[in-house]
């Protein structure tokens, strides 16, 4: 071999020789990987914090709507609650006695006892009764109406005017009981319950035209299945039979139906039974109770009716009848 050779030779210790080894590459593939695994871990934190945000966040608002639903149910039962169930002051027996009927109303029908004797010739005595006479109380009718019934509006078209009599000449005293049975018959409306507590409210602050607004409802009764008159339409018509004393007080506790609640309570205390009676109950939306007794009669006979009134009379007068003083010979 040639010095040249031996000279041009690497030599086995040379640290200047380009051969690359292959642990050169480790520490950067290595590296590479710690970067990628570090940052797949950042994003997993990221996603982990806004999972977490998003649960935080639909946790607050339910409890912010159940709090908000639990107020306003609290707010409404709340109010429920204090809110007064009124009751009508002249209400007796869930029930309001007629204390007034107009002269037209109560001249309609005339009775054999309306007669006047002739006076005695001059000189002639005066008949004297020899009998001992004996006082009748009056006969107790009681009303239970539904202001949307056909059959309790027939039932006072066709004996109202004998009623009038009967209690202008204080025979009779008449009671009305309204009553909602039919509330479901009126699309929604309520029609008998609001008529029920309008005749309470009239009963209330203008009795004297009780009789008449009573009349007025059935005799502009609307159909079955109907809305009915509205709160104002039935104030408006209790303000053309009379507004008492109080006409502002009168319209608003129409229009507000103050005794709507107090007319549910009547009307389920009549179904549940009916005091003063043997056992009745209110059965259907009209019924009629004479001394104690349900009228079973043809509704719109006032014949038939008459019948009835007059049997229960003398039947209660012979149980009760009080003798009175014979008057003295007149010359």
């Amino acid at each position: 071999m040639s010095s040249d050779d031996s000279t041009n030779a690497p030599s086995a210790g040379d640290s200047s020789s380009s051969e690359i080894t292959p642990t050169d590459s480790t520490p950067t593939v290595a590296g590479r990987r710690e970067a990628v695994r570090e940052k797949a871990q950042q994003v997993q934190v990221r996603q982990s914090r806004a999972r977490l945000v998003r649960r935080t966040a639909w946790i607050a608002g339910a409890v912010v709507a159940v709090a908000a639903v639990a107020i306003v149910v609290g707010m409404t039962v709340g109010g429920a609650a204090s809110k007064p169930q009124l009751s009508p002051d002249r209400a007796d027996q869930d029930g309001f006695v007629v204390m007034s009927i107009s002269s037209s109303s109560a001249d309609n029908l005339a009775s054999p006892d309306d007669a006047t004797p002739a006076p005695a010739a001059e000189g002639e005595a005066t008949p004297t009764p020899t009998a001992t006479a004996t006082a009748t109380p009056p006969v107790q009718i009681h009303v239970y109406v539904d202001y949307l019934s056909p059959s309790a509006r027939e039932w006072q078209l066709a004996n109202e005017p004998q009623l009038s009599s009967w209690v202008a000449k204080g025979s009779a005293t008449l009671t009305y009981h309204p009553v909602a049975m039919l509330t479901a018959k009126s699309n929604g409306t309520k029609y008998s319950l609001r008529a029920a507590s309008a005749a309470a409210c009239v009963a209330t602050y203008a009795p004297a035209s009780f009789f008449q607004f009573n009349s007025d409802l059935l005799k502009r009764q609307p159909a079955v299945d109907s809305d009915g008159f509205s709160d104002k339409d039935l104030a408006d018509i209790a303000s053309a039979n009379g507004t008492g004393d109080e006409p502002k007080k009168l319209r608003e506790c129409i229009e507000t139906e103050m005794y709507a609640s107090w007319a549910k309570a009547a009307t389920e205390r009549a179904v549940a039974g009916i005091d003063g009676t043997d056992g009745l109950s209110l059965t259907g939306n009209a019924m009629v109770i004479v001394n104690g007794e349900a009228y079973q009669g043809e509704m719109t006979d006032p014949a038939e009716f008459s019948q009835f009134v007059l049997t229960s009379a003398s039947g209660k007068g012979a149980k009760s009848a009080t003798p009175t003083p014979t008057p003295s010979v007149t010359p």
